[in-house]
C-alpha cells in the first residue's frame, strides 16, 4: 500500500473508519481499492481508557467495535463510493452480527471525522432505506471517530498473509470475490 504522502506532498488525504463485522473481511477488500491509500485495522468508540486488546473486544463488553480506518484521495474516490463499497461488502440491516460473528463488536457502523462525511453516510442510508432495496431497515450507527486504537501487528493485513487459513478461504475470500464482480472499475489496476 503506498503512503499517504507518497506522488506529490500536497495531496489531500481524508479518514474514515468504517465497521462492517469482522476486520479481516473489510480490510481485504479496501486495499485492493483504487484510490485507498492507506487500510489499518483496529478498534473504535469503546470505553477503555487504554488500548484494549483482541479478546478484550471479543468480549463484547467494552464497547469497541472491530474497524478499518480508510485513508483516501477524494480525487481518486468519493466517501460515497468508499460507503457504497461497505454497504454491499457487509450486512448493514443485521444488529450486530454479521454472518456467524454476533456481538457489539462486530455492529455495523460508519465513525466519521468530518461533518461532510456524516452529511454523506446518513444521505445514502436514507435513500437506500426509502428505495427498500435491502428489504429490512439499515442499522448502521453513523457517529464521530472517538477512542480509536489500531489492532495488534497479526491482524494488519491478515487474509494477505493467511488466504488458506479457514475463515479467510470460507469468508474474506468471497467478500473478495464479490467486490471484484461489483466494483470491477474501482480495483486497483484497472
Amino acid at each position: 500500500m503506498e503512503s499517504p504522502m507518497s506522488h506529490t506532498a500536497a495531496r489531500k488525504v481524508e479518514m474514515i473508519t468504517l465497521g462492517g463485522g469482522c476486520f479481516w473481511c473489510t480490510e481485504a477488500v479496501f486495499t485492493q481499492v483504487k484510490g485507498i491509500v492507506s487500510v489499518e485495522s483496529g478498534y473504535a468508540n469503546g470505553e477503555l481508557p487504554t488500548r484494549p486488546t483482541y479478546e478484550q473486544v471479543c468480549t463484547g463488553k467494552t464497547g469497541y467495535v472491530e474497524v478499518v480506518r480508510l485513508g483516501f484521495d477524494p480525487e481518486q474516490i468519493s466517501v460515497a463510493q468508499v460507503l457504497e463499497i461497505f454497504f454491499t461488502i457487509h450486512d448493514p440491516t443485521s444488529l450486530n452480527r454479521q454472518g456467524a460473528d454476533t456481538g457489539t463488536q462486530y455492529r455495523s457502523g460508519i465513525y466519521v471525522e468530518e461533518d461532510a462525511h456524516r452529511d454523506v453516510a446518513n444521505d445514502l442510508i436514507r435513500d437506500i432505506n426509502d428505495s427498500h432495496v435491502l428489504g429490512k431497515p439499515v442499522v448502521t450507527e453513523v457517529e464521530s471517530l472517538r477512542n480509536y486504537w489500531p489492532a495488534e501487528d497479526y491482524h494488519q493485513r491478515y487474509f494477505e498473509n493467511n488466504p488458506n487459513q479457514g475463515y479467510c478461504a470460507a469468508v474474506v475470500g468471497p467478500k473478495v470475490d464479490q467486490f471484484k464482480t461489483t466494483f470491477k472499475s474501482l480495483l486497483i489496476g484497472q
